[in-house]
């Protein structure tokens, strides 16, 4: 058993590919309780600390519903309900939850942010989302993955529109660390930092996995078992952005045509929200100011290849249940 107990959740960076793939395990060993109906609140007594900074639904229901499963208490902290960062500061806030509580979770902005918390708090501090990594949403996706491909290292995986930032950086990461060839199809201005993807070339070695960066749609497409991709606009940036984005990379949404190039049983993945109508204020904004009925990928796409995608939804509880658990106690056994 890979022991975790008392270790940040902060990136995927500073996981082995066997913790890595313990995680998934316990994952789908919570999922096999949950879906039982068995209980495994083991960790009754224990209370957690949820930040968010960012508003949320998968992510803030995954921490609230796999807390209580496991039988602790959790307290929701938004910015108008607590002085993180206006009144108090980060480091002080650390030092006053990490004595109230036994393990925090932040959903914000930047990393350094979630580090700060952790260098401080005493207690595991796991990161639900910053500019630069989204790890939790990294694990659900490798469990998907395995659930449909039947398994992980091997495959390959296309990551299509904005791979600068927090999805497309730490898909690369868990890619390379598993053995998940990665194609990142995009302009190349929205490549991800090249620092990183060195590093992640140097963990693919280790691996057998590929990274590939391409502008060329057909070469990073054809054949691969999974086509990813994410809303264009990141949370937190001004809504002036809509406009380039749209320019540069309507390209590349995720239509049939594209998915026509993947392999015969290929599969669809979103980390959500999605854009793939204008059900939305957002997408009725789109609509009106742009002409558009959807945006990275169509809707034709999204209800045909659905599955897939709200088992990634339901798979962040199940593994965000999975890092609590694993950096809280040792008592699991899978």
């Amino acid at each position: 058993m890979h022991s975790l107990k008392g270790r940040d959740f902060l990136t995927l960076k500073d996981f082995t590919p066997e913790e890595i793939l313990y995680l998934i395990d316990l994952a789908a060993y919570f999922k096999k309780l949950k879906k039982e109906h068995i209980l495994h609140d083991k960790l009754r007594g224990k209370n957690v600390a949820l930040i968010f900074e960012k508003t949320s639904t998968r992510t803030r229901s995954s921490f609230e519903v796999a807390a209580s499963d496991l039988g602790m208490g959790s307290t929701y902290l938004d910015p108008t309900s607590s002085q993180i960062g206006k009144k108090e500061s980060i480091e002080d806030t650390a030092k006053v939850l990490g004595r109230m509580y036994d393990g925090i979770e932040y959903r914000g902005f930047g990393q350094e942010i979630v580090e700060t918390l952790a260098d401080h708090a005493e207690v595991p501090v796991w990161n639900g989302l910053t500019n630069e990594y989204h790890p939790t949403q990294i694990l659900a996706d490798m469990l998907t993955i395995r659930e449909h491909l039947g398994e992980i290292k091997g495959k390959t995986l296309a990551y299509m529109g904005d791979v600068r930032y927090n999805m497309g950086n730490s898909l690369m990461i868990g890619c390379a660390k598993l053995g998940l060839n990665f194609h990142a199809v995009a302009p190349k201005e929205y490549f991800p930092d090249n620092e990183l993807v060195s590093l992640c070339n140097k963990w693919a070695e280790e691996s057998g996995a590929e990274i590939v960066m391409t502008e060329d749609i057909k070469e990073g497409i054809t054949g691969v078992d999974a086509v990813y991709t994410d809303v264009w606009l990141s949370m937190g940036e001004p809504d002036d952005v809509w406009e380039e984005r749209i320019r540069d990379l309507t390209d590349y949404r995720v239509t049939m045509d594209v998915m026509r190039m993947a392999s015969d049983n290929a599969i669809f993945m979103h980390c959500l929200p999605s854009f793939h109508n204008i059900d939305t204020e957002i997408g009725r904004e789109i609509n009106r100011k742009f002409g558009l009925t959807c945006m990275e990928v169509t809707d034709e796409v999204f209800k045909a290849y659905e599955e897939p995608v709200f088992d990634e939804a339901e798979n962040r509880m199940h593994t965000i249940k999975a890092v609590m658990a694993a950096t809280l106690s040792d008592d699991w056994e899978i």
